[in-house]
């Protein structure tokens, strides 16, 4: 379970949040992969072999793929729990294949805007082997430095593509069509109901879009991001809180990004910090990089912090 936030309008800097919910913690590591790193698509015998374009900085899910991150052109990518019942992938059909745990990755390693990743969009199929035993439904939100914006879903066999500056809210299930259908009966977007206050996927999309709508023009880009965290802190769940199954799904960490300054951000939610890395510091390195983003210590500019260290997926 999570939510994306994207502040894109006006002139000044373009902000993203997003928030990871999760029944345990998944155990997060912040990466820097450099422009240059030669990556495979994953156990099917079809798999996409590529070298990155793009210098990136991203967080891994259990070390098994990258779930979040930016690159060095202020493209970012992320990836949010879809219900597998709502997600179907397509078929082997001859085109080389890409894991959805390594979807992210694969777009940021290879696109600088929006529009260029949704034009060549099909020209991968997107496969679903078991993630830690399990199956994983997963759907994707990009947004660039531009304010560009776009919902990625595996749908009916086929990736259904929103794009446009209008996308700036995703939850989970249900798709994007079904969620903003929904959004139509609260006040600001035609109907007469309030906000809701409830943890559901549904309630969190709804009132993640009435407060951006209702968000001030930020004066200065450290004001945008911190305002799209507290966006975000807004539709996250606190530990203990239990859905109507019973199950407890935390937010265990906040991620988001100046597009426009390219900086990088995270605060696990049991940390009383938040820190970021400087993309424009480290783009150009050739080494890959790692830290614990749990760390308490970390806090302010850690690029410095970042230890050599080798890909783990």
């Amino acid at each position: 379970m999570c939510t994306r936030i994207f502040w894109n309008r006006g002139d000044g800097a373009k902000a993203v949040s997003r928030c990871m919910d999760w029944a345990v913690s998944d155990e997060p590591e912040l990466w820097f992969v450099p422009r240059g790193t030669a990556r495979t698509g994953g156990p099917d015998p079809e798999a996409l072999r590529w070298t990155s374009t793009y210098s990136s900085v991203v967080v891994s899910m259990w070390g098994v793929g990258s779930v979040d991150g930016m690159n060095e052109k202020g493209f970012a990518a992320h990836a949010l729990y879809l219900n597998p019942e709502d997600v179907s992938f397509p078929d082997a059909d001859g085109r080389p294949a890409v894991a959805n745990a390594l979807w992210v990755q694969y777009l940021l390693d290879n696109f600088a805007t929006v529009a260029e990743a949704v034009e060549r969009i099909d020209e991968i199929r997107i496969t679903s082997p078991l993630f830690r035993g399990q199956e994983l439904g997963i759907h994707i939100a990009l947004e660039d430095a531009s304010g560009d914006s776009a919902v990625v879903e595996p749908l009916d066999g086929r990736l259904v593509v929103h794009h446009g500056r209008e996308f700036t809210v995703m939850a989970n299930s249900p798709a994007l069509d079904l969620q903003l259908q929904n959004l139509k009966r609260y006040r600001s977007f035609g109907g007469e109901l309030p906000p809701p206050g409830d943890i559901t996927s549904s309630d969190r999309f709804v009132r993640a879009a009435y407060f951006l709508h209702h968000l001030p023009q930020p004066d200065t880009a450290e004001q945008a991001v911190a305002r799209v965290f507290q966006l975000i802190s807004n539709v996250s769940v606190p530990f203990g809180a239990p859905y109507d199954d019973g199950g407890v799904y935390p937010t265990w960490w906040h991620a988001g990004a100046d597009l426009t300054n390219r900086y990088y951000y995270f605060g696990a939610t049991e940390s009383p910090s938040v820190f970021w890395i400087g993309m424009d510091a480290i783009a150009d390195g050739t080494e890959v990089l790692r830290l614990d983003p749990r760390d308490p210590s970390l806090v302010g500019e850690s690029s410095g912090r970042l230890e050599r260290a080798a890909l783990a997926y």
